[in-house]
């Protein structure tokens, strides 16, 4: 209601009702009634790395310049034109104006702010350097991205090639191979091997197709089922994932690559070696890994220095203990862990390009294989009919 005593209705984006009070005094208005606004698939959405990668540059540029946190983040939420990412701010926003410290506000949004983003904050906090905190985790943000973004080149090629080879097959199988067929059957000859496991397979596509989407569909069901509820099997399928020739090894850079430089982060912002490590186990995505790293941390905890536990853990080549070693050696352990990073950053880059190198003919390879097999199985037969015709 405004002073004149007029009734306003309207939207206004808030963390919730008590924001919302707060937000309507603020423009001078009395708040009657309010309930939330109901926006289709919002809360389920994934927020954008990106998003938080340009709200951490945006936000850091903002306390660089002197502007308090809570006025900041206010900026930020007019300005940002992403409706989760307003949504995630006006919730910070709200509980830091109940008091509490912008940490403690993100750590009540672990889906958007993970531990080690929580950490790296409260290390600002209790430091005085807020303004640098949330440039190391902007800078974290954009090396993950980075990774995530090698990762996702290796899938794309391969998945569109193997997506249109099966799409061919499948288009030979249900409306060129029965044709064949008909004309093969009715020249009464013997057909070879190759010929006769090809119209087995376009009579298992058309006429059992029911029963081989039925039978993927529960082993797909059935898998998903086991990795949700057994934390093993899925510890047994990523130390799998990491023994297969080529993407094995990849897998395990782009691990250890995000693990160093999320670790190398918190622990040149002040926080002690093992806290890091215990912040930052879950970092490496993968549960094989994490257990090694685990058990590394356990050393540490033991006595053991951070060279000799990352050397037992096997993860780690020697070039890396010796560079941890004189890390600890001169007291430069945090610029020794950034080192350890930016190496494997390097390495991942370079396996990838190597890797999509060998990709394309090798899938070149595939697709010609799999056309010479149809081909021979197909032109073998007709050449026999063309041969035996009368001349």
């Amino acid at each position: 209601m405004a002073a004149d005593g007029r009734m306003l209705r309207g939207d206004l984006d808030a963390a919730d009702l008590s924001d919302l009070e707060t937000r309507l005094l603020g423009q001078g208005l009395v708040f009657i009634n309010g309930e939330p606004r109901r926006t289709p698939g919002l809360p389920g959405r994934r927020l954008p790395r990106r998003e938080l990668i340009h709200f951490c540059f945006h936000l850091e540029q903002l306390l660089a310049a002197g502007v308090p946190p809570f006025e900041s983040l206010g900026a930020l939420r007019d300005a940002t034109t992403h409706p989760r990412m307003r949504m995630v701010v006006a919730t910070l926003l709200a509980d830091i104006e109940r008091g509490q410290p912008m940490s403690e506000a993100a750590a009540r949004q672990p889906a958007v702010f993970p531990s080690a983003t929580v950490a790296l904050l409260r290390a600002g906090e209790q430091a005085g350097r807020l303004p640098e905190a949330v440039r190391d985790i902007g800078a974290a943000l954009e090396h993950e991205d980075e990774l995530v973004g090698y990762a996702r080149r290796i899938a794309i090629y391969p998945a569109i090639v193997a997506f249109l080879m099966l799409l061919a097959l499948v288009v030979a199988l249900v409306h060129v191979v029965p044709e064949l067929e008909k004309l093969f059957r009715s020249s009464g000859q013997t057909l070879p091997l190759q010929t006769r496991l090809l119209i087995g397979l376009s009579h298992l596509v058309t006429q059992a197709w029911w029963a081989l989407l039925g039978i993927a569909a529960l082993a797909f069901g059935g898998a998903r089922w086991t990795l949700a509820r057994s934390e093993s099997a899925r510890t047994r399928l990523h130390r799998l994932l990491l023994r297969l020739p080529i993407a094995g090894e990849i897998q395990t850079k782009l691990a250890l690559a995000r693990f160093a430089g999320v670790l190398a982060t918190l622990y040149a912002s002040g926080i002690t070696i093992i806290d890091a490590l215990r912040i930052t186990q879950d970092a490496a995505g993968n549960l094989a890994l994490r257990d090694a790293l685990r058990h590394a941390s356990h050393q540490i905890e033991q006595g053991h220095t951070v060279s000799a536990a990352f050397g037992a853990s096997g993860l780690f080549p020697p070039l890396v203990e010796r560079m941890l070693k004189v890390g600890e050696q001169t007291g430069g352990l945090d610029r020794a862990l950034g080192n350890v990073a930016t190496i494997y950053r390097r390495d991942v880059a370079d396996a990838v390009g190597r890797l999509q190198a060998a990709i394309e003919p090798a899938l070149t390879l595939a697709m010609g294989g799999l056309l010479l097999w149809i081909a021979t199985a197909v032109l073998g037969p007709i050449y026999d009919i063309i041969t035996r015709l009368p001349v």
